[in-house]
């Protein structure tokens, strides 16, 4: 950003003079339309008409370009309607190439949709490329404050609160900041109860129907409607009835896009690849269920009742408490926890309890029945072990003590290994029969595997002499919320040994050597370009099932058709998956545990409230893009932390069963 305003050549977005524009004959300011939009207490006006804005939201970067025109489509006739102007909302979680976001522009225009674009706009000053996480290395730097180097944001309002003046300095200097770009268009805050005018303030949650702006004459606005919540491994799915969202949504509603978090995107941490929130739109682009069909008769009846409510305010009449109740001498059945809409004040349009089953079929996973797939058992899988035996030949940091896992990765790799050595003398007692030492470690990071001498180990194996302690912290996503969480540790904070003669041996301190990533990582063998680097094992994997800390690789044909693909990964334990060296994103057969017992709509809902998947892996499938693979020859390669059976691991295709 120079003096304030956006600039960016060699075709991509350009803002001069408070308009957007684009370079090198992209696109001309004939192909967009200009109105004014403002607003007043009872709406966003558009050249001076009060709308009611159905909007939705996908976030571009958790599918992929070649995805876009099929989920815009499906957004605007399907969960949406196809007769409305339409808004779509996105957030730029990831710090992507410029050009991504302008070709999900150009898809948008290119269905002929009236849109409205927003963005929670991330600006990262300090010479700082990367996302907030590797922020924390910067000198000085304190997360979501006001303070120079850091300047990004979303959702701020408890962080806000909790900061104090200094908060209330950062929202203020944030306002300032977007007011300053001469956009032409309002402000919005989501979740900013003190927002400055002119921004408004919104709500983001499962219920707004008690949110009011903080200043009369602004309007009401709900930008996050909550249909779900995280799924998290080893936990539940937490599933929102679509009645309950309905009926909390009768008036204002953003609904979302599904999608994936690709790679090692997903945050949290402990947050699972899919990133559906039970959309009615999932990650594979399909409508699994009749929950779509629900909202679009809500927006609908919504939308027939458009102009008194932007035009008059609001008369409450109590009509009882009983299911059977009496309007204009009419007598209407009313289901509890429920809303009907009568645009014509005589007829029912929508009742949000009443959904309506539109056919019986059902979609799901299957595996493919293509004759590549009768083939998958007898695949030629190869394995490679990941070396641990070189450890510390090319450590690239030697200090005393243990030092914080992301500071040293700088989030290059999940992976980081801590390694130094331990004398034994011949004299210890546990080597003459008596009970073997354990090893304590305290970690920050999410899994931990211990290596001593070079074995996988349980127990502390040691022996008289010198013993090499190699501990392997993985992180399985990172805290992206909370107050000052640049400070949160990560990665092992203290080693010990116990029951050594002299008691506890304090390995915390001493000279310790680090690794960053796997030697699989180093040498590439994600990529068909890196796995001549290494000599693959080949034959039956039945005698190396179950073989921790290897490397398979496959190659496979593309299926035909076009449903949406994903591999079930339910026979492997831990780690990551690529294809044709793009990451899938990490895998974990953790199983859930929680209540599946019950589930009703009705009453306020709660992550905890319907839960599914009790018992079974949190994700079993995870999706692969059809645009990643090519008609031949398509490489696998998986990753494996604990040990599973690669050959059974199969291509499952989306369809109605």
């Amino acid at each position: 950003m120079a003096n304030g305003k956006w600039q960016m050549a060699n075709g991509k977005w350009q803002m001069a003079n408070g308009k957007w524009q684009m370079a090198n004959g992209k696109m001309s300011s004939s192909q967009l339309i200009h109105c004014s939009v403002t607003y007043d207490k009872k709406a966003i006006l558009i050249n001076g008409q009060r709308r009611i804005l159905i909007s939705g939201s996908i976030h571009y970067p958790r599918s992929t370009p070649e995805m876009w025109e099929d989920l815009i489509k499906k957004a605007k006739s399907e969960a949406w309607m196809s007769s409305t102007p339409m808004s779509f909302g996105t957030v730029m979680n990831l710090l992507l190439a410029t050009y991504d976001l302008v070709r999900f522009i150009k898809t948008v225009q290119n269905r002929d949709y009236t849109f409205i674009f927003a963005l929670d706009l991330m600006f990262v000053q300090s010479g700082i490329w990367r996302i907030s996480r590797l922020a924390k290395v910067v000198p000085g730097i304190s997360f979501r404050t006001d303070n120079e180097p850091f300047k990004i944001e979303n959702e701020y309002g408890p962080e806000s609160k909790a900061l104090g003046a200094a908060g209330h300095a950062y929202i203020n200097w944030a306002a300032k900041m977007a007011v300053e770009l001469n956009t032409g268009v309002p402000w919005v805050m989501c979740k900013e109860d003190d927002a400055p005018d002119p921004m408004i303030n919104a709500c983001n949650g499962f219920y707004c129907d008690a949110f009011s702006p903080n200043k009369p004459y602004k309007p009401t606005l709900w930008t996050e409607a909550w249909s779900g919540w995280f799924t998290e491994f080893g936990g539940t799915i937490h599933q929102r009835p679509v009645q309950d969202l309905a009926f909390a949504v009768a008036r204002f509603i953003q609904k979302y896009h599904g999608g994936t978090n690709f790679g090692r995107t997903a945050g949290g941490p402990f947050i699972t690849t899919s990133y559906d929130y039970d959309a009615p739109i999932d990650e594979y682009g399909e409508k699994p269920n009749s929950f779509s069909s629900h909202l679009k008769e809500l927006h609908k009846a919504i939308k027939l009742c458009e102009h008194a409510l932007v035009s008059s305010d609001p008369t409450v009449t109590s009509l009882g408490t009983y299911h059977q109740v009496t309007f204009n001498n009419r007598h209407y059945d009313l289901p509890p926890w429920s809303i009907s809409i009568l645009p014509d004040c005589k007829h029912v349009a929508f009742n949000t309890a009443l959904v309506i089953i539109l056919c019986a079929t059902r979609l799901g996973l299957k595996p493919r029945e293509s004759k590549c797939c009768r083939r998958t058992p007898r695949l030629s899988w190869e394995a490679y072990d990941e070396d641990i035996s070189s450890l510390g030949e090319s450590s690239t940091t030697t200090a005393p003590g243990l030092l914080d896992q992301i500071n040293v990765t700088r989030d290059k790799s999940d992976y980081l290994w801590y390694t130094t050595s331990v004398d034994i003398s011949p004299s210890e007692s546990f080597l003459r029969g008596g009970r073997k030492p354990t090893l304590n470690v305290d970690s920050a990071g999410h899994a931990l595997h211990v290596f001593i001498n070079g074995q996988l180990s349980g127990p502390a194996n040691l022996h008289a002499g010198t013993n090499r302690i190699a501990l392997l912290s993985v992180a399985v996503g990172l805290q992206n919320v909370g107050v000052h969480y640049e400070t949160w540790k990560t990665g092992i904070q203290s080693v010990s040994l116990h029951g050594l003669d002299q008691r506890k041996k304090d390995l915390t301190w001493q000279k310790w050597s680090y690794q960053v990533g796997l030697k699989g990582e180093s040498m590439n063998l994600v990529s068909p370009k890196g796995l001549s680097s290494v000599e693959w094992i080949r034959g039956s994997l039945a005698a190396r099932s179950r073989q921790s800390m290897t490397w398979y690789k496959v190659y496979f044909n593309a299926p035909g058709g076009n449903e949406p693909l994903a591999l079930d990964m339910r026979s492997m334990g831990k780690g990551q998956v690529w294809i044709n060296g793009q990451s899938l994103g990490r895998y974990w057969m953790a199983y859930a545990k929680g209540d599946c017992s019950t589930c009703s709509y009705l009453g306020t809902f709660r992550p905890t409230k319907c839960q599914s998947g009790c018992g079974q892996p949190t994700q079993r499938w995870y999706h692969v893009p059809r645009s990643w693979l090519k008609p031949t020859r398509n490489l696998l390669v998986v990753f494996e932390e604990l040990g599973g059976d690669a050959s059974k691991i199969s291509l499952v295709r989306r369809s109605v069963l």
